[in-house]
């Protein structure tokens, strides 16, 4: 254990005290993933449950990108602690306040909805602290390792959180599994607050937003990826149910399998550390790509199970990679404004894809949909390979021609 590039995260002083609070607001947030949606079952008149349904999954995510783009003048100088505090706090707070209206019988879709949309208003702000943390704590050799920690917990969780929330509804209902949610955060913020003196960074002074190379990159890249594969929520489902003929049982045997082959790709995450970080970023999309082709090939349950468990071992280092990558090219001073932005164009980046899954199963039929998607996703990689060859190649001519003399001008 002692040589696995995790020690050094696992023993750190601050982040061992750290990590078992993330640990247990994870698993509450695993589990708030079934409870959201059945409590928003439980609340709608029968004419519009799918509505406020949707609309209820959508306000525990999508508002984190408002708060992402309009609140940066006010958070990002603050400490990754204090960030990530403040956000476990509001969640904590919010989702209190749903359980408290619910006992009293007096909450309503509407109002479900909107305590629902104020507690993710800093979630955006809430992971770039995590991540900055990261940054402030540990040199950049372990970055990865640490990032991918944070993975693994986050797979775990949606794992074991939706069916232990299951047989919780089923014994208490939907409103206590959101009361535990809530109390796994304050114990997150309790945590962030004991185990960290926050600290305000060196640097100071307006933050240079996206306007670095690698960070457009990043961010267009994610933005796509991410993009590409929402519509598998629409299309695998009926994939499943008109293709295949199948029942919800084998729906949920692919979810399990890409969650198993997250958890794994999550705790080898670590190990790319000794490969240039974009070439390992674009190799993972095309990595990603090609494992869902099975899937929109209409290849048997026992080839595309398989080959969707290798997508999950892809997918998990993507974020990961992708933080290390910001986390290196970032001064500390911006880096929580810079992951906040790209939190929130990563909020919305799914859910767009999702949306658009609709008219693509429409017009293609759920398996042509699910063949598009993944050769878009390998498409997206060799077209970043060859961004990335390119400006490699620029970049070395530019050395080439450029000559310093002595006197300390430059000659092109």
């Amino acid at each position: 254990m002692r040589s696995t590039p995790y020690w050094p995260v696992l023993t750190h002083p601050v982040l061992r005290r750290v990590l078992p609070g993330i640990g247990v607001s994870a698993l509450g947030d695993g589990m708030s993933l079934v409870a959201i949606s059945w409590l928003a079952l439980q609340l709608a008149p029968s004419g519009a449950r799918g509505a406020w349904v949707a609309a209820a999954v959508a306000a525990y995510s999508l508002p984190s990108a408002l708060g992402g783009a309009l609140l940066g003048r006010y958070l990002r100088h603050r400490p990754g602690a204090q960030l990530a505090g403040w956000n476990a706090i509001l969640r904590a707070s919010a989702l209190a306040a749903i359980v408290l209206v619910h006992a009293a019988g007096a909450l309503r879709p509407w109002l479900y909805v909107a305590l629902l949309a104020a507690s993710s208003l800093l979630a955006a702000w809430g992971s770039a602290g995590r991540y900055t943390l990261i940054a402030e704590t540990l040199p950049p050799e372990h970055h990865l390792a640490a990032n991918g920690v944070l993975g693994a917990i986050g797979e775990c969780a949606t794992i074991v959180g939706p069916p232990l929330a299951g047989l919780l509804i089923g014994w208490t209902g939907a409103a206590a599994v959101l009361a535990l949610d809530a109390a796994s955060f304050a114990v997150l913020a309790l945590t962030f607050r004991a185990a960290v003196v926050p600290r305000k960074p060196d640097a100071t002074g307006p933050a240079p937003g996206l306007g670095g190379r690698t960070q457009r990159g990043l961010i267009a890249l994610s933005l796509l990826f991410f993009l590409f594969f929402g519509p598998f929520y629409v299309a695998l489902p009926l994939h499943v149910a008109d293709d295949l003929h199948a029942s919800a049982t084998l729906l949920g045997a692919y979810y399990t399998a890409f969650g198993i082959g997250a958890v794994a790709g999550g705790l080898a995450t670590a190990y790319l550390r000794r490969l240039s970080l974009w070439p390992a970023t674009i190799g993972i999309v095309l990595a990603f790509g090609a494992a869902l082709l099975p899937l929109g090939l209409g290849a048997p349950a026992a080839v595309s199970l398989p080959a969707f468990a290798l997508g999950g071992l892809c997918w998990a280092p993507y974020l990961p990679t992708v933080l290390a990558l910001f986390q290196r090219t970032t001064a500390p001073a911006h880096l929580p404004q810079v992951l906040a932005a790209f939190g929130s164009v990563a909020a919305i980046a799914i859910p767009l894809g999702t949306a658009a899954g609709g008219p693509l199963v429409t017009a293609l039929g759920a398996e042509h949909t699910l063949l598009a998607s993944a050769i878009a996703t390998m498409l997206l990689g060799v077209a970043a390979a060859a961004v990335m060859i390119v400006g490699s190649l620029r970049e070395k001519s530019g050395h080439l021609r450029e000559k310093t003399h002595p006197g300390g001008y430059t000659e092109r």
